[in-house]
């Protein structure tokens, strides 16, 4: 039964996210994710306690997701700087491939939400660019980046521009692609930066 309910949960949850996958999507309201499951919307609490807590399952996951890879590139990744193209590079590539999850890291989706899931987005936010600045401050201790380089400013440039892509993404309606330019950005972002 427990393994029922948990892929009944998951199934709740990846509705969800493809239901924010429309651009032009409405708020989302239980009664249409139930309609949208064919279940009815007391079904939808047996295993949420509300909107709100849905939305926390999607953050989690985005969460876990991120930050597995991140850790990952941190542990294998022996360059700084290539450590911190990585993770820009996951950042962006996460939100190409999670249209629905890209209008949660924006907020976009959260708005008349409860306002402690924009609170928990905004530290994620700053997590990203604490993973950021971590980076890069490896990247000094290797001599990849010059040692006058402010790192928490490049780290919140960095970061910046990671969410500035993930608007353009969501706000063109997923025309523009957030891997786009990519390579040649990364370059124009780190100039003057590396050593």
């Amino acid at each position: 039964m427990a393994a029922r309910s948990g892929e009944r949960k998951t199934q709740i949850l990846q509705t969800l996210a493809q239901m924010l996958e429309n651009p032009a999507a409405e708020k989302i309201t239980t009664a249409g994710l139930a309609a949208r499951l064919d279940v009815s919307e007391a079904a939808l609490y047996r295993h949420f306690s509300g909107k709100a807590q849905m939305f926390e399952g999607l953050i989690e996951f985005i969460e876990q997701t991120l930050f597995a890879l991140i850790n990952k590139i941190s542990t294998e990744e022996k360059s700084g700087v290539r450590q911190a193209e990585a993770i820009i590079g996951v950042l962006l590539g996460f939100a190409q491939k999670n249209r629905g999850m890209t209008r949660v890291l924006i907020g976009d989706a959260l708005v008349n939400e409860d306002v402690k899931l924009q609170a928990r987005i905004n530290q994620l936010h700053d997590r990203l660019e604490a993973a950021l600045k971590q980076a890069l401050r490896f990247g000094v201790t290797l001599q990849e980046i010059a040692t006058d380089v402010d790192v928490a400013a490049q780290a919140n440039l960095l970061i910046s521009f990671v969410t500035g892509r993930w608007h353009q993404f969501a706000k063109s309606g997923f025309r523009r692609d957030p891997v786009e330019l990519w390579a040649k950005q990364w370059r124009q972002l780190m100039e003057g930066v590396v050593a």
